[in-house]
């Protein structure tokens, strides 16, 4: 590019040349002055005119800082709503855990009265005092670390308490193993000990409870377990059993009629027979036994007891018989 300068004084024309560099740096040049002009006026010029209230240009500047706080106020929003969301998902959480809490103190034996006076407030009155140290706003970086914080603390609360009612549950799961309802409403007719056999009158271990009771009436299982067996046997008759875990078995002979199979599971109370006179028995009752480990025990003493198995597994001995 060429450009050519003529003067009534010069003596001849003078040319000026110019390459495409040259041009594209002239260029950027201009377009930085002109930034730089643009960014002087709207702070010289805009900006006073917004603080005097010039008619139109103060309009205009009015418009520009409207849209900058509306995105401004639009990133707050959006912020906030992120934080409510989270604080809601802790609310959430806490009132699952204060559900869970009360059933943890329920299954522990913790009365509701112990739990108002541990979270009761303190009591007024007496001496108070201190320096007044007033608390600090805290920037939104700080809400949202205490948010977190709590958010951890919160799932941790969770677990622990879920384990421990877990361990509560088996705990209870436990004593519901142990037979201590009694299988039939009504007296015990024959107890566990020595006795003289009703066929042929000579002393003989009674290895178990007869609770006399007419054919057909219901026997309930003495606790939850596992139907071991159905299978009729020469002494005992129709004869059920149940394990219950931990070596414990319950035995109910001379059945008319049994209404579980084996590998069935049953609970506390379910009706599983029915009474009748089958085997060697001398009338219609309900011969009920207990065993751990093989061994027969007094049922008596289960169906006195309060869900735990009222003596040593480990020093459980005695006579074996049916």
């Amino acid at each position: 590019m060429q450009i050519l300068i003529t003067h009534g004084s010069l003596a001849r024309t003078r040319v000026l040349s110019f390459n495409r560099l040259q041009l594209a740096a002239a260029l950027v040049g201009l377009v930085i002055v002109l930034m730089a002009l643009s960014g002087t006026i709207y702070h010289a010029v805009f900006l006073k005119a917004a603080r005097e209230g010039w008619p139109v240009v103060s309009q205009v500047v009015r418009l520009v800082v409207r849209d900058e706080f509306a995105q401004r106020d639009r990133f707050m929003r959006e912020n906030l709503d992120a934080m409510a969301q989270k604080v809601g998902e802790m609310q959430a959480k806490l009132v699952r855990l204060e559900a869970m809490g009360e059933r943890v103190s329920g299954l522990a034996g913790v009365k509701p009265e112990e739990l108002r006076q541990m979270t009761a407030p303190p009591a007024k009155g007496g001496g108070q005092g201190g320096p007044f140290v007033p608390a600090k706003t805290p920037s939104m970086q700080q809400l949202n670390d205490l948010v977190t914080s709590l958010d951890s603390s919160a799932d941790l609360n969770t677990d622990l308490f879920t384990l421990v009612e877990s361990r509560l549950f088996e705990r209870r799961l436990s004593s519901l193993m142990v037979p201590n309802s009694r299988p039939l409403n009504g007296p015990v007719g024959s107890g566990f000990g020595f006795r003289s056999d009703p066929f042929t009158s000579r002393a003989a271990l009674h290895t178990g409870l007869d609770f006399p009771a007419d054919t057909g009436t219901s026997i309930m299982a003495a606790a939850g377990g596992v139907v071991r067996s159905t299978d009729y046997h020469p002494a005992y008759g129709n004869l059920l059993e149940v394990d219950h875990g931990n070596g414990l078995v319950t035995r109910y002979a001379h059945t008319s009629r049994i209404l579980v199979k084996a590998g069935d599971l049953v609970k506390r109370g379910q009706v599983v027979a029915e009474v009748g006179t089958t085997g060697r028995s001398t009338g219609p009752h309900l011969h009920f036994e207990v065993l751990v480990e093989g061994v027969p025990q007094d049922p008596a003493k289960f169906l006195a007891g309060k869900g735990n198995v009222p003596f040593d597994q480990a020093d459980a001995g005695g006579t074996k018989g049916h």
